[in-house]
């Protein structure tokens, strides 16, 4: 278990606060005059999925969490929970669409992700940085046009709708990154 103070934070960040454990979903440094720096941030409870934002005084210090992290498979998912499997001992466990979050735009069957387990007990999942998924649906691509910045939305197959270049078709595999929900790039056909 380690210390960071609020010059550390950055997005994903872990931190014990308020009896609890926490995700800094995003941060924002203001001076305010004399009184020094204040940290803007927007929390999320990786138990109850619940968000806040906080106000810090910069160098104020939180204790990192101990996280155990474990490599498993995303199976399935019912009106319960995402169930999980675990690579190398095939347990299986649910955890609840709070915890999920806005992950659950990003999982796919077969997906590997990193269960994180505090206590215990599993508190969240993180994805890769990318995944790749297929568009099911969006308007007739432009053919040629492949230098334009506008953008049309896309439903993948998971549901998230993503912005992509006018170019993609209904049927293309892309790679989209998980961070922002932005695309990277379109796989080619097999």
């Amino acid at each position: 278990m380690g210390v960071v103070d609020t010059s550390r934070f950055h997005r994903g960040l872990k931190i014990e606060f308020e009896d609890s454990v926490w995700e800094v979903v995003d941060y924002q440094h203001s001076k305010m005059g004399r009184s020094g720096a204040i940290i803007t941030t927007k929390l999320k409870n990786l138990f109850s999925g619940a968000a806040q934002e906080k106000k810090f005084r910069s160098g104020e210090t939180f204790k990192t969490p101990d996280l155990e992290k474990k490599q498993m498979q995303y199976l399935y998912k019912d009106d319960i929970a995402y169930y999980f499997m675990d690579n190398e001992t095939y347990d299986q466990i649910g955890i609840s669409p709070e915890q999920i979050g806005d992950s659950a735009k990003y999982l796919k069957e077969q997906l590997d992700v990193i269960v994180n387990y505090y206590n215990g007990e599993p508190i969240g999942i993180e994805l890769p940085t990318t995944v790749d998924l297929e568009v099911t649906l969006t308007d007739p691509g432009l053919k040629g046009d492949t230098v334009s910045a506008t953008t049309k939305p896309a439903t993948v197959e998971t549901g998230a709708v993503i912005n992509v270049p006018l170019f993609i078709d209904t049927g293309d595999m892309l790679t989209i990154d998980t961070r922002d929900g932005s695309y990277v790039e379109r796989l080619k056909k097999k």
